[in-house]
């Protein structure tokens, strides 16, 4: 799934690193080709989202990817794949990319075809580093990608208004690196975060197309239902 123009997804792999020093280094050095000044596919486009995410098995250090495809405009799913491999990076707040990326591109190459946006669980430019997981997977693959967290990590927020739709900025100092965003009225947020070739409003409404019925979208619920079903199974 390497698009012209980017890095080599192949070369990255052969050299993934194994320590933290190495991890934070291949993030510096990976970061600035993060692109922030494109749009994005527009929310209920022709065309599919993919949902992506893992499960654990610490006794065994196993990890299990998902990738769902969704009808973006639907949200029907249209079609699913999983890989299983092994954790070879310690767990460490910031890089958990380096555990879950190489079973997560494993389950979107079993894709029939290639993703037009992806949904992670987890973060984009609202990292430390400004590069998440979503950031990092979209660098590496070239696609459009988007973070979504259960928890704003170690940034400040103010809470949005109580009703669906209702954001407000997720905050490092004055910098807004996501958003805080309602997709249910009365219930908690999420936080989005660009990953890679998205806008922060489009990656907003993006979520909030993707979660008509729950706090979470339905790309991420799936794959986390998915990611547990190939866990269980091996």
């Amino acid at each position: 799934m390497d698009t012209p123009g980017t890095i080599s997804r192949d070369e990255e792999l052969r050299h993934w690193p194994a320590d933290e020093d190495r991890a934070r280094a291949v993030q510096d050095r990976l970061r600035p080709y993060v692109q922030l000044d494109e749009p994005g596919p527009e929310p209920g486009f022709e065309g599919t989202v993919v949902g992506v995410d893992v499960a654990y098995d610490d006794a065994r250090d196993v990890v299990a990817a998902a990738a769902v495809a969704l009808d973006a405009r639907t949200r029907a799913v249209v079609d699913e794949a999983t890989a299983v491999g092994q954790v070879s990076f310690p767990y460490v707040p910031g890089l958990l990319a380096f555990r879950e990326i190489p079973t997560v591109l494993a389950a979107l190459d079993r894709l029939a075809r290639t993703p037009d946006l992806v949904i992670c669980d987890g973060y984009g430019v609202a990292h430390p580093r400004r590069f998440g997981l979503a950031s990092h997977l979209g660098v590496l693959t070239g696609l459009p990608t988007i973070g979504v967290a259960k928890n704003p990590f170690t940034f400040r927020y103010d809470p949005p208004g109580p009703e669906r739709g209702a954001t407000s900025p997720l905050l490092d100092g004055d910098e807004e690196v996501g958003r805080a965003l309602r997709t249910q009225t009365g219930v908690k947020p999420v936080f989005v975060s660009v990953g890679h070739r998205v806008s922060l409003d489009r990656a907003c409404a993006h979520t909030l197309h993707l979660a008509p019925d729950y706090r979470i979208p339905e790309t991420t619920r799936a794959a986390d239902a998915l990611c547990r079903r190939a866990l269980a199974g091996i």
